[in-house]
């Protein structure tokens, strides 16, 4: 028996199956999940949080959203590059947060790696952007079998490769298409999903950085 591509949610209303059960869920899938992000500071949290949850369900780490946020000075890049070994042993510490020293230690490097990028393309977010999928390529008609069969991208695979390649962690194909997804660089809510049509139409207003 095939699952379904949408649920109902507590208004009735038809949203992407996998935000099912929690209202934290909802919220998130309602009101960011996909929405375009141009910020740089979001951006580093989300590509932190997406390596935290490898392993674990991303409602896990939806949980501890803000837990993590105290934890890492709001993500602030420049604040969480300078952290040590003190504040390493603080976080491995720190019961709110998913306490695994190699993500704590990624996360650090990566905030000293998203400094470093940002003075080579101008921000991460003008970098993260340049791997926005040519629209023409997208899936015509977007149900649960596609969405399942786009666990990773040509597009996602060359930004991991790119972040790699510049000392970055815990950055695979598969994490960075979530994140890709997240973040707006895609649109990859369910055919019929009710903020569909939103989310499509906050990316045509959006403006890429450059």
């Amino acid at each position: 028996m095939s699952k379904p591509d949408l649920i109902a949610g507590p208004d009735g209303r038809a949203r992407c199956f996998w935000c099912a059960g929690d209202p934290l869920y909802h919220a998130y899938h309602d009101e960011e999940w996909g929405r375009p992000v141009a910020d740089d500071t979001r951006l580093y949290e989300k590509l932190c949080l997406e390596g935290f949850q490898s392993g674990l369900s991303w409602l896990t780490i939806l949980r501890k959203r803000e837990n993590f946020r105290c934890a890492f000075s709001g993500f602030d890049i420049d604040a969480v590059a300078e952290f040590g070994e003190a504040d390493v042993a603080r976080l491995l510490g720190d019961a709110g947060i998913v306490r695994h020293r190699g993500k704590i230690q990624s996360a650090i490097n990566n905030a000293r790696r998203a400094r470093a990028l940002r003075d080579e393309a101008g921000s991460l977010a003008a970098f993260v952007w340049r791997f926005e999928p040519d629209p023409a390529a997208r899936p015509g008609r977007l149900d649960r079998a596609t969405l399942a069969a786009l666990a990773k991208t040509a597009e996602s695979t060359a930004l991991a490769r790119e972040l790699k390649k510049r000392g970055w962690s815990f950055v695979g194909p598969t994490t960075v298409y979530a994140f890709m997804q997240s973040v707006g660089l895609v649109n990859d809510h369910i055919d019929g999903c009710l903020v569909r049509d939103a989310v499509e139409r906050d990316r045509n207003a959006f403006v890429r950085p450059k």
